[in-house]
């Protein structure tokens, strides 16, 4: 790209063609005030405060929307510059009110700061107020917009960066401001409460609403959000210790940049509930009875060794964690398997699809797990199919968004019901749920037959293929058609999307959950290998996972058949290594998933179990099931943050530190690995839950102490391949590439990916007594099942209820109307929800929003192990409906 030459304040400096005046100036240590520029947004030139002269000609022109041009000197505070900058500012004053000792943006705001820096004080102009009232009806957002001086900055993140319009400009002239389709209140517009206007607004004209503070905060420290698998990178404030407010980093290099999503932003004042454990306890005969750390961890240490030397190690598991940190999790783990001898591990993340996804790393030997968001924006085609990333990861929505949207890339969206992605694609495929194995296969054999494959991608990295396409030839699309729901015709208009293009694939709990998904899995893999869309850079396969280290968690070998660095524990090889580094001899047989502790522990033969960060009795099906298996236990011992329902049965409980309270490490679902410290102490007594673990390990007589995170990180460092840079004093680093599969290998040498045989799956069975396909899923304002989101008084003030939406024409027949009361029963429980009534979604099908009225939804599934042949899964149920009458 052509260089320009040009002087900025006396100093030469040359840049890219194309370069604004301003950004030439920032990159070069120039700095010039604006307060509608933004990094992260297009600019507009709305304030004029950056206008800088140009020497020779004596032009005054706005930098930032000043392109650089060859020999152009530049002064940035001219006295002509300074003059204009007073006089703008001046005139912002003179609009704006004079409230700057209560309005909570105090010191920050960047009005008050750009007028100090020039020295305007006194305005010397008639004040010309636009008072408008404040907006405060929802719990998240005040807006307060008399304080608006238009610098637009809201308008475009909410257009550029989130991609959803709620927001635009109104009127004209002094009136001017940005507002909802026909002035409407926010939360009747489309706004998603993501709060990116908030933290990008210069001034108090949008502000955080908060009842516990009001006001700048008195420290801001950077963390990591602790809800989803994105990892967004947060500037978390606090005042005496408690985290009183969040915003992004708006960091270049971030994976959310300067958006986050409405529980990021606002449901993380759970942290101060009174809800919170704060100090250790055990159960006696009145009940929990608070004792203190070495009674506690004395308590808990000598019943599992006693419990141990009676009925043997597997009489005891772990359930561990998704939600806490790499350190946490390796140590875990290495409690059960390398001192108490156990492989019975595993953690929150079950119901994520461990299956599927345990496939897919097989077949691939763990490669292609570097997939960053931002090269998803850089696709040639994104394929989604079973996910709803705006509902469940909002900031990959945002990408995909700003991929179709802004960048005109191909978007296909497979899904039942008609979710926000829907608008933004080019083709949207409504098939039946649980045939999404049967559609992938469908589509591969259309460009099959057209013979529209990556011929040299496919000889040069996959095997197999000649079995495949005999598969593929042998499909029978009328058959297809039949079972997805979706007309040949469809299906030929999407394989005429996808003809010639590499692929990027978002996947979400749609596949990972259901009854064919690893069947799934396996026919999108070999869609993947057939169009050569694997290797990074824009193709290849994006797994939403729920948890924000779900990720982590697995590769820290949290998991019953999985040691670190995720190698299977049936290699020798592997689990050698192990036994080497321990000093241990490890079993070779895979231990109790969760499933099969709760089962074992029916039948009488698990004796104790360790739960960290995880609420089972809310989080898996048959709750009530749950409730009987634990009840047979003889330990129940629970390290958490909160009260919950599963605290409430144990016999010792153990306060831990949130996120917010501790240092550690997450990985994320691009395979971005963030480091991070605390930001607040923990709460009464609570401690880090590494250093619990630490400290009851020693309890136990384990020789070894950690004693601090870097000597836990040292090891994972030193001993998992995959985190060999995890320990080298970085915030930041991503996981190490360690396939032996060519394509994955720098040098092009190793082993080729097989492609599977073409598998064919069975339609739905129509059931008289549970007539309707009732779908589970996730609302934004939620995680997961809600243990923490539940616990947000923001999120509870909001007033949803969880209502179940059902066809406008079910509903007709039903005699239902909006809000009704409905009782929705299965083979396995009913729930009572309101009703809402939906034009789009198909008849027959409902859909359950989870996490409401503490999960409830989780009753109407069966508890079963996904991935297995008879499983029905966990993402769907057959389900009755009956009005209930006032």
């Amino acid at each position: 790209m052509q260089e320009i030459s040009l002087t900025i304040n006396g100093k030469n400096i040359s840049c890219p063609a194309g370069t604004s005046i301003l950004n030439a100036a920032t990159e070069n240590g120039v700095r010039i005030p604006t307060l509608c520029s933004h990094p992260h947004l297009e600019p507009v030139g709305a304030c004029r405060l950056c206008v800088v002269e140009e020497e020779k000609s004596s032009r005054i022109m706005a930098s930032c929307v000043t392109p650089v041009a060859s020999n152009m000197a530049i002064k940035t505070d001219s006295p002509t510059v300074k003059e204009h900058r007073r006089n703008i500012i001046r005139l912002m004053m003179a609009n704006h009110p004079e409230s700057c000792i209560v309005c909570s943006q105090g010191n920050r705001c960047h009005l008050r700061q750009i007028a100090a820096e020039l020295g305007v004080g006194q305005i010397g102009l008639y004040p010309m107020p636009h008072y408008t009232g404040l907006e405060q009806a929802n719990p998240f957002i005040i807006r307060d917009l008399s304080k608006c001086i238009v610098c637009g900055k809201c308008i475009r993140a909410d257009h550029d960066l989130v991609v959803v319009g709620a927001i635009d400009y109104n009127l004209r002239g002094f009136k001017s401001r940005p507002a909802a389709v026909h002035d409407m209140p926010l939360e009747k517009s489309s706004c998603t409460f993501c709060g990116t206007c908030v933290s990008l607004c210069p001034t108090g004209a949008l502000s955080i609403k908060n009842t516990r503070y009001v006001g700048s905060p008195q420290n801001e420290s950077s963390s990591i959000c602790g809800f989803c698998s994105v990892g967004c990178s947060l500037l978390m404030g606090s005042v005496d210790g408690q985290v009183i407010e969040v915003n992004p980093s708006h960091q270049e290099d971030t994976v959310n940049r300067s958006t986050l999503c409405v529980r990021g932003h606002f449901a993380h004042d759970f942290l101060n509930v009174s809800q919170r454990l704060t100090n250790p306890l055990i159960r006696r005969d009145a009940g929990l009875s608070t004792v203190t750390w070495d009674e506690a961890l004395e308590f808990v240490g000598e019943r599992l060794i006693s419990i141990k030397k009676k009925y043997g190690p597997q009489s005891l598991a772990f359930f561990g964690s998704s939600k806490c940190t790499l350190e946490e999790n390796y140590l875990f783990q290495k409690m059960a398997r390398g001192f108490l001898g156990t492989n019975n591990v595993d953690n929150g993340s079950y119901g994520s699809g461990k299956a599927a996804t345990n496939l897919i790393s097989e077949r691939l030997d763990g490669g292609g797990r570097v997939t960053s968001l931002a090269d998803l924006e850089q696709a040639e085609l994104v394929f989604v199919i079973g996910a709803n990333p705006t509902q469940s990861a909002p900031v990959v929505g945002y990408c995909v968004k700003r991929a179709s949207r802004i960048k005109g890339i191909p978007l296909i969206v497979v899904d039942p019901r008609e979710i926000e992605l829907v608008p933004f694609s080019s083709l949207w495929l409504p098939l039946a749920p649980h045939s999404d194995c049967e559609l992938i296969n469908g589509l591969s054999a259309i460009l099959y037959n057209r013979r529209s494959y990556d011929t040299d991608f496919i000889n040069r990295f996959a095997e197999g293929f000649k079995l495949y396409r005999d598969g593929l030839s042998s499909l029978d699309l009328e058959r297809v058609s039949r079972i997805t729901g979706i007309e040949i015709k469809l299906m030929e208009e999407a394989a005429n999307l996808i003809e010639g293009k590499k692929m990027a694939f978002v996947i979400g709990h749609g596949i990972l959950q259901q009854r064919y998904g690893t069947l799934a899995m396996d026919a999108l893999l070999n869609l993947a290998l057939m169009t050569g869309s694997l290797g990074g850079g824009g193709k290849g396969l994006y797994f939403l996972a729920r948890d924000n280290n779900q990720v982590g968690a697995w590769d820290m070998g949290a998991v019953p058949d999985l040691l670190p660095g995720r190698r299977f524990l049936h290699d020798d090889m592997v689990r050698k290594h192990w036994e080497q580094a321990w000093e241990v001899k490890l079993s070779p047989d895979p231990g109790l998933d969760i499933i099969r502790m709760i089962e074992e522990a029916e039948k009488g033969n698990l004796k104790a179990l360790y739960i960290i960060g995880e609420n089972p009795l809310r989080s898996l099906p048959q709750p009530e099931r749950i409730g009987n298996a634990l009840e047979n236990l003889e330990l129940l011992v629970v390290q958490d943050i909160l009260v919950t329902e599963t605290s409430g049965m144990a016999d010792a409980v153990l306060p831990g530190a949130a996120f917010s309270e501790k240092g550690g490490s997450f990985t994320n679902l691009e395979g971005r690995i963030r480091s991070f410290g605390p930001v607040v102490s923990p709460p009464g007594e609570a401690k880090p839950d590494w250093e619990i673990l630490d400290l009851l390990l020693a309890r136990m007589g384990y020789s070894k102490r950690y004693s601090s995170l870097q000597k836990i990180r040292a090891e994972i460092s030193q001993l998992v391949s995959m985190y060999s840079e995890l320990g080298e004093n970085r915030e930041e680093s991503w996981i190490k590439e360690t396939s032996n599969l060519k394509l994955f290998r720098p040098s092009g040498e190793g082993k080729p990916i097989h492609f599977s045989p073409v598998v064919s799956t069975d339609g739905e069975t129509y059931d008289e007594k549970y007539p309707f396909k009732a779908l589970l899923g996730s609302l934004r304002y939620h995680l997961g099942s809600g243990t923490r989101t539940s616990h947000s008084n923001r999120v509870k003030d909001f007033g949803l209820k969880g209502a179940v939406e059902i066809s406008s024409q079910d509903g007709a027949q039903l005699n239902l109307k909006e809000g009704d009361a409905l009782r929705i029963s299965s083979p396995y429980g009913s729930i009572v929800r309101e009703v809402t009534l939906k034009k789009d979604l198909t008849v027959g099908l409902i859909f359950i929003p989870m996490a409401f009225h503490n999960n409830d939804a989780m009753q109407l599934i069966e508890l079963t192990q996904l991935g297995e042949g008879d499983s029905p899964g966990w993402k769907e149920c057959h389900v009755r409906l009956e009005k209930i009458e006032d």
